[in-house]
């Protein structure tokens, strides 16, 4: 029942638009009533992401099992790679799903809370780790951010590519930047970085820009300045 919930909401989500499925919709499609989908998902927004709450339980089941002689940095790294293994379980169902999160504000903004609470999970673990070191509790929460930046980066690279590719080779090469910068042996042999089919000019990551300016400064001050930034080191038109 799960399983055709979450089938029947991304075939209409691909042939209508997210926005433009309901609950209803999905349920019609499907051929369950509207009890059976909420006794599955709390929310529209939670058939897109159906396996975040399992993933998230057996990441905490993990770090909770661990031991005294396990490595903590290797040891969260290692738990991150479980959330690789969810999405490579079904990479075009993985795709799909992260085609639809770049085209939905409110999904993007749903991922980035699921995101927050791997990242809360494995601090909580680390802070554990490190109690009575000093700085422990602010060591705990910038490795575990740069566990999730690392492993998000290469995830997002592999589905960029349309999930061609060796995905875990990817991510261990992103974790080990993370084992060598805080000082833990790396959990496989330095290898060159796998390489991954250029993703499609219109998908290049975009860039961020920063631009400080002064309290009360008028608008078009403020747009000049972003002008100004947006257009250094880039070439002059020809």
């Amino acid at each position: 029942m799960r399983d055709a919930l979450v089938a029947a909401a991304f075939r209409l989500f691909l042939e209508r638009g997210y926005e433009q499925t309901t609950v209803d919709d999905i349920v019609a499609l499907a051929g369950v009533g509207r009890r059976s989908f909420f006794r599955y998902f709390p929310s529209k927004e939670d058939v897109v992401f159906p396996d975040h709450e399992r993933c998230l339980a057996d990441m905490t089941a993990f770090l909770t099992a661990s031991g005294k002689d396990h490595e903590p940095v290797r040891r969260v790294c290692d738990a991150a790679r479980l959330v690789l293994l969810m999405y490579a379980e079904n990479p075009s169902f993985s795709v799909q799903r992260y085609r639809l999160t770049k085209q939905v504000p409110g999904l993007r903004a749903y991922e980035l809370s699921v995101v927050w609470r791997y990242e809360r999970a494995l601090a909580e673990y680390l802070r554990g780790r490190f109690a009575g070191r000093p700085d422990g509790n602010l060591r705990a929460d910038v490795i575990a951010a740069a566990v999730v930046a690392a492993h998000n980066n290469a995830l997002r690279s592999w589905l960029r590519s349309d999930g061609r590719g060796d995905a875990s080779a990817t991510v261990d090469h992103a974790l080990g930047y993370v084992q060598s910068a805080f000082g833990a042996s790396p959990a496989v042999p330095e290898t060159t970085a796998p390489t991954a089919p250029a993703p499609p000019a219109d998908e290049q990551p975009e860039d961020v820009v920063v631009v400080v300016s002064r309290r009360g400064a008028p608008l078009w001050r403020v747009v000049q300045e972003i002008e100004t930034t947006l257009g250094q080191g880039r070439p002059s038109p020809q």
